[in-house]
Parts: structure tokens; sequence; C-alpha cells
């Protein structure tokens, strides 16, 4: 272990809590103005999915909707280059249709229509409010595994790195007014489960290093901790990160925003689980004996 090249990551600490603070007030103050541009998943309206016998031309639907007064309508292809998904906001459930046939009017191609879909107001209301529920129920359910599993001060320091990864995700998606459909709140569920992985990582190697060093401070051993396993969280993320973007430039737009909010999540996730949750155990002042039960010695008492 004494040969080992430590990195000293938490002589920037301070400064990181300085940059955590500053990304969530952003975040939160963003949220709390401009509020989320949520989707037709989560404020109803209408879908349409037409399939072109020749790739369609993006450009001339959008132009003929515009014509016909949608100008507010999303316009994108959906997996293949001939299949094209509209969506747009109205609480008309015929106005899918009233499209459909506007689209066929005016496009010289051989159009067909393969679904007109209308999700309700009451519908995307629901929608939202169990995806909230199920990302606190997630987060609860973080706290007590890593409670029992590590140590109540363990637990604090993930769910706090957790929160701070999931309201950046949130700001970043507001600030920037990006669509905040249900792949994005899959993909900030994800974001959960790829922060905590990397944090029960290291976790794993300071719980097991705090038995070992026993001469050195807690600063020290999470340093050593964190180095340990930086090969591992970057190739990880590194990995993951190229994949991603792959599915951001060719995957379509129909998954753009699950994967920009997975990139983001990745980048944003690897730093707190270096910084956030390990300067947290600094800061509550985490002990061997937090880790070890302490022993009722005999007392001897024969003359």
């Amino acid at each position: 272990m004494n040969n080992i090249k430590t990195i000293n990551f938490m002589r920037l600490r301070k400064a990181s809590y300085v940059l955590a603070a500053i990304l969530m007030i952003g975040s939160i103050a963003s949220l709390a103005v401009k509020q989320l541009n949520f989707g037709l998943d989560f404020t109803g309206g209408a879908l349409v999915e037409l399939n072109y016998s020749e790739p369609a031309d993006l450009d001339a639907v959008r132009a003929t909707l515009r014509e016909g007064g949608w100008d507010d309508a999303i316009v994108q292809n959906f997996g293949a280059s001939t299949d094209v998904i509209i969506r747009l906001s109205s609480d008309d459930s015929e106005l899918g249709n009233e499209i459909a046939r506007v689209v066929k009017q005016q496009d010289g191609s051989e159009v067909s229509v393969k679904r007109v879909e209308f999700i309700g107001p009451q519908v995307g209301e629901e929608l939202r409010d169990q995806g909230g529920l199920g990302m606190l129920l997630a987060l609860a359910g973080i706290l007590v595994y890593v409670g029992l599993r590590f140590q109540l001060k363990f637990a604090v320091g993930a769910l706090a790195a957790l929160l701070h990864d999931v309201i950046f995700v949130l700001g970043f998606f507001s600030l920037l007014g990006l669509p905040f459909d249900l792949t994005v709140l899959a993909a900030v569920l994800a974001v959960i489960g790829y922060s905590l992985n990397d944090t029960i990582v290291v976790f794993d190697r300071v719980r097991e290093n705090l038995r070992l060093m026993r001469n050195a401070d807690l600063e020290h051993v999470i340093n050593v901790s964190t180095t340990q396993t930086l090969a591992r969280t970057l190739a990880t993320s590194i990995t993951t990160l190229l994949v991603l973007l792959a599915l951001y430039w060719f995957g379509g737009e129909s998954i753009r925003g699950f994967a920009l909010a997975l990139i983001v999540g990745i980048v944003i996730g690897t730093y707190s689980s270096i910084y956030v949750s390990n300067g947290l155990l600094i800061n509550m002042k985490l002990t061997r004996e937090d880790l070890i039960p302490t022993q009722l010695e005999e007392v001897d008492d024969r003359p």
C-alpha cells in the first residue's frame, strides 16, 4: 500500500463544496423560476406516427404544420428515416386525426398513418406525480440499503451525492428549456443507480482501508481509497460515455434526451462520488469505531 502514488483529492475538498453549492443554488433557482419543460407524457397532448414510402423531409412536414397553425408541433424521426413522430400539446382528442389528414394531403409521397394517440392532461399529471414518487422511493431505499450495508454516516454521504446529481440534471434541463419526458425521467433514475455504484465502490475500499491502515488519518485513507478505485471509475465512465455519445448523435431524436441526461449525470456523478460523498465522511468525522463494534473487555477480578 505504501508503493501506491496517492492523489490528494481531499486537498480540493473545500473548493469542491463551493462548486457543489453554486451548482445546487443555480439548479434550484432555475427549477423555481423557469421550471421544467414537461413533454407530452406529462402535460397531455396528441401524438401521430406516420410511415413514408421514402425518407421523410422533416422540414417540409414542419412547414406544412406551421401553415396549418400548429407552430408548436415537434416533428422527429422515430427509428427509421421513413417513420415520423409528430407531437403537440392540445386538449382536443380529435386533433391527431386532423394532423394526419393534413399531412397526407400536403405531402406528395405516399404516407400511411401507423397510430394516433391522445394523452389527457389528467393522465399526464398522474405520470408526473408517480414518476416523482418513484424517484423519492428510490432515494429512500438507497438510504436504508447503504445504512445497513455500511453505516449511517456512509448513507448520509451517499444520499447527499445522489441528491446533488439529481438536482443538477433537473436544473440542467430546466435552464436550457429541454423537453422533460418519461425517457428523461428514466435516465435520471439510471443516473441514481450509476452514481450509487461509483460511490459504493469507493466506500467499500474506504471501509477496508480504515481497518488496515490503523495509523493513518481519515483524509489519507480516503485519498488512498479513491486513488485505488480511480482507474476502475474512469474506465467505466469513459466507456459508458462513448456509448452514450454515439446514441446522442446517431440514435435519433426519440432517445436524444435520454442520452443527454445520462451523459450529464455520469459526468457530475463521477465528480460527486469523489468529492461530495467522501468529503462529507470527513465532515461527519467517521472513525474506525463507527465500523467496528466496541468489544466489552473482560475484567479479571482475581487477586
